[in-house]
């Protein structure tokens, strides 16, 4: 599998002292310029902050079911676009410990895990999901825009089992969404909040599967208050 050091990526550094990082995953096959140049066109600015640097990873290009195998930038595979089928847990899980190194990158770089907020658009969202509630409960938050976890998700597996304070879950999702249904997204939050994770949900009337200028301001909002600047003093 490849390494992290093969993860290519791409990064807005903060304004002033790196003290949090965000890592944000693109939809599938997008890549991480892609949903970057997404975001400052619907922005008309990069997301950009004074003490936070953002990271946009492009996912290796594998073999994808639902394209009838051809190869396309996802962070996992799966039978096909849907709430209702099992996961591709392999897939899944080898991804998650691709990201794991990235995220150990920031470690050592002497970003705490509880200054790191996972997120991203909808595959992006779901994968963040796996890689925070599975393996890094530790981390400050988790976005997921336009995104869903399947019925029988192992990540609700695993937080039957847990027993400690999770990341908070903020999550956007757009009405009109014809490919992931808005309702697959308030099921993951239902299910997800009846485990023990504080939710928030926030819907766009009208909104298809795509980033909306509002939604990106709310989520702007809400990574400041969950990574804000004043805490540098404490990580000294």
């Amino acid at each position: 599998m490849a390494a992290c050091a093969q993860l290519q990526r791409s990064v807005v550094s903060p304004a002033g002292r790196h003290i949090a990082s965000v890592i944000l995953l693109h939809g599938s096959g997008d890549t991480g310029p892609g949903v970057r140049a997404w975001i400052k066109q619907v922005l008309n600015q990069e997301l950009t902050f004074q003490h936070i640097k953002v990271i946009y990873p492009t996912a290796p290009p594998r073999p994808y079911t639902p394209m009838r195998g051809a190869l396309s930038t996802v962070w996992f595979d799966r039978w096909k676009i849907s709430n209702e089928c099992p996961e591709y847990t392999e897939t899944i899980d080898s991804m998650c410990s691709i990201l794991t190194q990235l995220i150990d990158e920031e470690v050592k770089n002497g970003i705490g895990k509880n200054r790191i907020i996972l997120g991203g658009f909808s595959m992006g969202g779901g994968m963040a999901m796996h890689l925070a509630y599975r393996y890094h409960q530790d981390v400050a938050g988790v976005f997921a825009l336009s995104s869903f976890l399947n019925k029988t998700s192992s990540v609700y597996q695993a937080l039957q089992k847990n027993e400690g304070v999770l990341p908070e879950l903020f999550q956007c999702h757009g009405t009109a969404d014809e490919l992931v249904l808005c309702s697959w997204g308030e099921e993951t939050n239902k299910m997800l909040k009846s485990l023990g994770v504080a939710t928030t949900f926030h819907s766009f009337p009208n909104l298809n599967h795509e980033l909306h200028k509002t939604e990106l301001e709310k989520l702007r909002s809400w990574i400041v208050k969950k990574l804000p600047e004043e805490a540098a003093t404490s990580n000294d």
